[in-house]
């Protein structure tokens, strides 16, 4: 397929409110890219050149690209003779195309319309139309160009794959540089669609998802579920696509409850952990290659813990897939710290440093895959077991205590120790349960709050930041007065708002708030917004800010389209370890009640 094609499906899509017929338009792709486009297609509607779990960033900010198109406006002015690389950003050569794009970015509010805008104007005649794995590999190109002069490098090169597209393939090729595509759905509606493309409706999803929960990768999914020729073959597809070393599985998540009765109620026999209050992770080991850890989000952290070094003195295996917590702790005192503290140490740079101030220790509690062995489809107690088999407790890894019980007063006085022990709570998980992928049936429970507690929710919730107000007084010198977060609606992949956050915010807080609202502000409404008109916010936010909040009560509410609203709403802090789709939905909301 050509990429002109191509961005205009994705044109197509983006034009489209409904997620059915998003998904029908999307099955429709697919049967016409070729068996060889579809991972590179599925990648590049993600913004992204590999899958989720792999890092390949371009290392191109919206300025660079800007930089981009007023050298494409120079190089085919007739007036200009054409810039070469020694002297790509001398003062006078481009600065006033570079002033040009600069308003016209400013004027529309969006990289991908500014690039478009410009190649209508150049009216370029094209010579060649690229293909989808061509675009691909020119893109491949660019982000993988490092060292010295990479940065003219990079712009050169974008310059040349935008003189080979048409308009509306350059508005894409630019949102995908900077991993913004504004197509509005999530991995979820990517599978929606494949069952979609070869069954004509959603038959096949659930069976998608728990192949995609295993093995992270839509892409490698997709490619191996379209190639099959029949119902046989898929099903053996599915039945064959399970964990692989080095690729993530999809974390398995906690539903709630708020009695110690209603837990044994609902799992009958239970083990029961403490709960951590740290960053999830899963650690990738295998003897002779570097130890790998992936967050929640399936982003490759592994570089964050040199505590990783360590494994191989803890594991006693050839390869295993661990799930379990980074707690940062004070060397000092040994004692665990906030999660606050411990996100410190998600940073590119200072690592080291940053590790001696604030030393981690994995408290792992799952096991997948042991020598090669998948073992999620095998019981929670008998994977405890193999985790006690492989792991020596060192400085860095440890194995999470836990007890059995089938009786709630016992597990209510186990929860109380964790919070007297200064911990989060417990989790309670079915004994005979196998591992799945995100929060499916009652497998796990979390709770929190002492059975009892009044006058505050049993949990906080994980909000999408959909924009913020201006300030007004005092808190006019920041800019920032009060932000409108929202809540998921999985149903309709939206996110609706559930409250406004003003008072109580902190003079730092509201700072960093705002700078961190104006790196994701855009002039639009975002297309998966549900935001009544007494709600829009002075400033739109992409939904790439979560935030961890606290309320009194949830009450109803006929303003907010959540259908809900917080009373009495506060921040606790960020949430750095989630996206947009890791936030709180709607029926997470229903199970969190006043204590």
């Amino acid at each position: 397929m050509i990429f002109a094609d191509f961005s205009k499906a994705l044109e197509n899509l983006e034009q489209t409110p409904s997620r059915l017929e998003m998904t029908k338009q999307l099955a429709l792709l697919y049967r016409q890219l070729g068996k060889d486009e579809i991972e590179a297609a599925i990648y590049l509607m993600q913004g992204r050149l590999v899958p989720l779990y792999e890092s390949l960033e371009f290392n191109l900010s919206t300025k660079m690209i800007q930089r981009a198109l007023a050298l494409l406006m120079e190089r085919h002015q007739d007036t200009v003779v054409a810039t070469t690389q020694t002297n790509l950003f001398g003062e006078e050569n481009n600065d006033q195309f570079l002033e040009i794009v600069k308003n016209k970015s400013k004027q529309l509010g969006d990289i991908g319309l500014t690039a478009e805008n410009t190649l209508e104007e150049l009216q370029l005649k094209l010579t060649q139309v690229p293909q989808i794995n061509e675009v691909f590999s020119d893109l491949k190109k660019i982000a993988g160009d490092d060292g010295q002069g990479s940065q003219d490098r990079k712009v050169l090169e974008l310059v040349k794959l935008l003189e080979r597209v048409n308009p509306l393939s350059a508005r894409y090729i630019t949102r995908i540089i900077l991993g913004k595509v504004r197509l509005g759905f999530s991995t979820m509606t990517l599978l929606d669609a494949l069952s979609w493309a070869v069954k004509s409706d959603k038959s096949d999803r659930v069976n998608l998802e728990e192949a995609y929960n295993k093995r992270a990768d839509a892409g490698y999914l997709a490619k191996v579920y379209l190639a099959a020729v029949s119902a046989v073959d898929r099903e053996q597809v599915l039945a064959n696509y399970s964990v692989k070393n080095g690729v993530p599985v999809v974390p398995a998540l906690a539903q709630r409850l708020n009695t110690t009765q209603e837990v044994i109620d609902k799992m009958t026999q239970v083990l029961v952990e403490p709960k951590y209050d740290g960053l999830r992770v899963q650690i990738h080991f295998q003897q002779g290659q570097p130890t790998k850890a992936y967050t929640r989000n399936l982003d490759d952290v592994s570089h964050m813990f040199p505590e990783l070094a360590t494994a191989d003195q803890a594991l006693s295996c050839q390869s295993c897939i661990l799930d379990g917590e980074a707690i940062g702790y004070d060397p000092h005192t040994g004692n665990l710290l906030a999660f606050q503290q411990t996100i410190t140490r998600r940073r590119k740079h200072g690592v080291d440093d940053q590790a001696a101030i604030v030393p981690l220790r994995f408290y792992l509690f799952d096991v997948l895959e042991v020598d090669g062995q998948p073992l999620i489809d095998k019981p929670l107690l008998e994977r405890k077991k193999k985790i006690a088999e492989i792991l020596v407790d060192n400085q860095a890894f440890k194995n999470t205590t836990y007890i059995q019980s089938t009786d709630p007063d016992e597990i209510r006085q186990y929860h109380q120790q964790q919070l007297d022990d200064d911990l989060e709570g417990a989790i309670f998980k079915k004994i005979d349960s196998s591992y799945r992928g995100g929060r499916k049936g009652w497998r796990w429970v979390k709770m929190k709050e002492v059975e009892g507690t009044t006058g505050k929710l049993s949990d906080t919730l994980d909000c999408v930041v959909m924009g913020y107000y201006l300030g007004k007084g005092k808190r006019a010198e920041f800019g920032l007065g009060a932000i409108l977060v929202g809540v998921r609606d999985e149903k309709n992949e939206a996110i609706k708002t559930i409250t406004k956050i003003g008072t109580g915010l902190t003079d730092e807080q509201l700072q960093e708030m705002k700078s961190r609202i104006d790196v994701v502000a855009t002039t639009t409404k975002p297309k998966n917004y549900d935001v009544p008109k007494g709600f829009t916010p002075d400033v739109w936010a992409n939904p790439e800010v979560v935030i961890e909040v606290a309320a009194d009560e949830i009450t109803n509410s006929p303003s907010h389209s959540a259908g809900v609203a917080l009373r009495f709403p506060r921040l606790i802090g960020f949430r750095d370890d989630k996206d947009w789709q890791s936030a709180t939905s709607l029926d997470e909301v229903g199970q969190i009640k006043i204590k």
